[in-house]
C-alpha cells in the first residue's frame, strides 16, 4: 500500500498505526495469523482485517482497545524507529510551504537519515513529481530503499548512496531539474558548489540548509552568497502552547494587611506557648495527664480569604474580587531545535 494515497478498509499486508497511546503509537503490518502483544492486552492481527481505517479495536476479552489509524507522513515522524535525528513536522510543514512544494516539484534531500522527510515531500509533490535523496551511510541507504518500497513511494523517490558533498548531485538515470533543494548534512557548504549542475535554469529555485549550530548557520551563508543565491534568511521554528488565565489585581492594601496578620499570628503563637507551657506545668505538677485541653490549632481557624498567606482558597474569575486576563507560554519539545537557513537561486535571462 501507499502512505501517500488513502483506502477505507484494513487488508491482509496493509501498513497500520496502532495508537496505543498519546505517546505510543506502533507501526505494524498486517498479517494472518500474527498477535499484536501490547499492555493493554493482545490483538490479533486476523481481527483488524476488513475493518475501517480509525476503528477501535478491543481485546478479545474485552478489557483493553486500541485505535487502527491510517498512516501518513506525520504519524510515521512520531512513530518511526529512528536511525538519525529526524525533521519533525512543525519544522518539515513549514519547510515545505516556505520551498512551495507542490504536485509536479522536483526535490534534491541530502541526506535521507530516517526518511521521515522524505514521506512528507512524496505526499506533496504526488505522482508527477520527483525526489532525489541521498544517502552517504550505506546500512541507513539500503533501510530507506526497503522502508520506501514498502511505503509505496518508488515511483516518486530515486535514492542514491552517495557523499554529496564530495561527489556532488549527478545521476546517470535521468536529468534531475530541481527546483528545490533540502540539505540536512553537517557541512552543507561543501555540497553547495554542486547544486548547479542539478538544479533549474529555467525557473526560480528554492533551498533550505537544516543546521543544530550557529557556526554552520555562518558557513552555510558564505557559500551561498559566493555561488549566487539571494535573499539568504535563517529562521527558527518554535513551537509553543498558549494558555489563558486569571489572576486577581492585588493591591498595596493587601500586602499591608499580610503583614499586619503575620504580626497578629506571631503574637498568637507566642501567647499559645506561654499557655501550653502552663497547662502543660499544672499537669505534671497534679499528675493528671487529662487536666490539658487540646486547644485548636491556628490553621484550623477560618480568617477568611487571604490573597497572600493562608485562608480560604477562591475559585479562579470568582465575583467579589477583580481580575484580569493574562496569557502564558509553555515550550512543546517535539520539534527538533535547528536553524532554517533559506536562500533562493533565479535563473539569468539569456539576450
Amino acid at each position: 500500500m501507499s502512505i501517500t494515497k488513502y483506502k477505507d478498509t484494513i487488508e491482509n499486508g496493509d501498513l497500520i498505526m496502532v495508537y496505543i497511546s498519546r505517546l505510543h503509537i506502533k507501526p505494524i503490518v498486517v498479517q494472518q495469523g500474527e498477535v499484536l502483544n501490547t499492555r493493554f492486552g493482545s490483538f490479533p492481527h486476523d481481527s483488524m482485517i476488513g475493518l475501517k481505517y480509525g476503528a477501535q479495536l478491543l481485546t478479545p476479552k474485552g478489557k483493553g482497545f486500541v485505535y487502527l489509524l491510517h498512516p501518513t507522513p506525520e504519524l510515521w515522524t512520531v512513530s518511526l524507529p529512528h536511525r538519525t535525528q529526524i525533521v519533525y513536522t512543525p519544522d518539515s510543514s513549514y519547510i515545505l510551504q516556505r520551498m512551495n512544494v507542490i504536485g509536479g516539484s522536483r526535490v534534491i534531500e541530502a541526506g535521507t537519515g530516517s526518511g521521515s522527510f522524505t514521506h512528507a515531500f512524496a505526499r506533496n509533490v504526488g505522482q508527477s513529481g520527483r525526489i532525489f535523496t541521498y544517502e552517504f551511510h550505506e546500512a541507513r541507504y539500503k533501510q530507506a530503499v526497503q522502508e520506501f518500497g514498502d511505503h509505496g513511494l518508488n515511483d516518486m523517490v530515486v535514492v542514491t548512496h552517495r557523499d554529496v558533498c564530495s561527489q556532488g548531485f549527478v545521476i546517470t538515470q535521468e536529468k534531475i531539474d530541481a527546483d528545490s533543494v533540502f540539505l540536512d548534512l553537517p557541512s552543507p557548504w561543501d555540497a553547495i558548489p554542486h547544486l548547479d549542475e542539478v538544479i533549474s535554469q529555467k525557473r526560480q529555485v528554492d533551498i533550505c540548509c537544516f543546521s543544530p549550530c550557529v557556526e554552520q548557520v555562518m558557513k552555510t551563508v558564505e557559500s551561498l552568497h559566493e555561488n549566487g543565491w539571494t535573499q539568504v534568511e535563517m529562521t527558527e521554528v518554535s513551537s509553543l502552547v498558549w494558555e489563558s488565565r486569571k489572576e486577581m489585581i492585588r493591591e498595596v492594601d493587601d500586602a499591608l494587611k499580610r503583614l499586619k496578620d503575620v504580626k497578629k499570628r506571631q503574637k498568637e503563637g507566642i501567647e499559645k506557648l506561654k499557655e501550653l507551657a502552663k497547662a502543660k506545668a499544672k499537669a505534671k505538677a497534679e499528675m493528671k495527664s487529662d487536666t490539658y485541653i487540646k486547644q485548636p490549632k491556628l490553621k484550623d481557624r477560618d480568617r477568611g480569604y487571604n490573597p497572600f498567606g493562608k485562608g480560604r482558597r477562591i475559585a479562579e474569575g470568582e465575583e467579589g474580587f477583580d481580575w484580569f486576563n493574562v496569557s502564558k507560554t509553555e515550550r512543546e519539545i517535539k520539534s527538533h531545535t535547528s536553524y532554517l537557513t533559506f536562500a533562493v537561486k533565479v535563473p539569468q535571462l539569456q539576450l
